[in-house]
């Protein structure tokens, strides 16, 4: 097997590559985006957010580079957890404070609840630091947000914030549950998952993080900046892997130069885009697009903006692709604005 295997780290050298992979990337974004357009736009993310991780250098009196900056976070046993247990009781802590904040920005919650749990260890050394893992709503088990307790020297604490909001709420489980109890949709509508909405949701969800009170200290601050460059990094190492030939070692020096994830954290990033060409495109694209059109409703309704509705629209009709989510964001918007007029009138 091994002297047959592809020397290439991407798929540029399949036959018809690149055709294949432009097909991923218009699957896994659900846009019409050739990759190019996708590789440019992660470069202006990864500028933007190169810029606001400098300002919480200053903030903390920080007056070496980025990458001193990182390289001190990576080596500093404060930001890393000593146990387990600790661990997990801190995720849990998060879990907690993020439930009280959801009525702040959601009129609908899901009546499913959830737990917070390792990830199985068979699971854990190549896995990623932690995920959502759903259940039926009519299961007798919750559904549960997975923490990775592998290796605890790869497990940044200030990242732990905007991992929790990504996973448990009020992204994944909150989006998921709530889509199950859509009895007004098939079965097949209520199980359906498109990465560009489900992912782009819990990227966006990280953002609502400052909405809801959370990333008051610096260097938590840093962590959600360094999940949003992350994401935004995956829009240039995807490309680069699988339409420009880089190699794995290329992938992983942009990752780690751009970003404070651990080293651990990292391999374990680049062996998935390998060998998932697109899908971790899904993120930012989709992230883009729901900032995007809340900015347009916010605009166009004013004062009439209801943050909370906006939210219970956008998930009302569970996971849907990035063209339908702006339909229904323009019938919102519609919608509000004939609210404004009828009530003009009546007065």
């Amino acid at each position: 097997y091994i002297p047959h295997a592809r020397i290439k780290a991407g798929v540029s050298g399949f036959p018809e590559g690149l055709a294949y992979y432009q097909d991923r990337v218009n699957h896994y974004t659900t846009t019409t985006l050739g990759y190019e357009d996708i590789y440019r736009i992660g470069l202006l993310e990864v500028e933007r957010i190169q810029k606001a991780m400098l300002e919480v250098m200053k903030e903390v009196g920080f007056s070496g580079t980025r990458q001193e900056f990182i390289t001190t976070l990576r080596n500093d046993p404060k930001f890393y957890p000593s146990t387990a247990d600790a661990l997990l009781k801190e995720a849990s802590f998060i879990a907690k404070k993020a439930d009280g904040k959801l009525p702040l920005l959601f009129g609908k919650l899901p009546r499913q609840p959830y737990s917070v749990e390792p990830v199985p260890a068979d699971l854990a050394p190549v896995y990623t630091g932690g995920r959502y893992s759903g259940a039926p709503v009519k299961s007798k088990r919750s559904g549960q947000y997975w923490v990775n307790t592998y290796n605890l020297k790869s497990r940044t604490l200030y990242t732990l914030e905007a991992l929790t909001l990504h996973e448990a709420v009020p992204g994944h489980h909150l989006q998921i549950s709530l889509t199950q109890e859509l009895d007004h949709l098939p079965v097949f509508r209520r199980n359906l998952y498109v990465n560009a909405y489900g992912e782009g949701w819990g990227l966006y969800a990280e953002f609502l993080g400052y909405e809801m009170g959370f990333y008051k200290d610096p260097y938590s601050r840093f962590g959600q900046l360094t999940y949003d460059m992350w994401r935004a990094c995956r829009l240039v190492i995807d490309v680069g892997l699988h339409a420009k030939g880089w190699t794995r070692e290329q992938a992983v020096k942009y990752l780690a130069e751009n970003t404070a994830l651990s080293l651990h954290e990292v391999n374990t990033e680049i062996n998935r885009y390998m060998a998932w060409p697109g899908q971790a495109l899904a993120y930012k694209m989709g992230e883009l697009k729901i900032r995007e059109l809340r900015k347009r409703a916010e605009s166009e309704l004013g004062d009439q903006f209801d943050v909370r509705a906006f939210h219970d629209h956008l998930l009302s009709e569970g996971t849907v692709t990035l063209k339908i989510m702006e339909k229904m964001v323009t019938r919102f918007i519609e919608e509000g604005k004939s609210e404004t007029s009828n009530v003009k009138r009546q007065m």
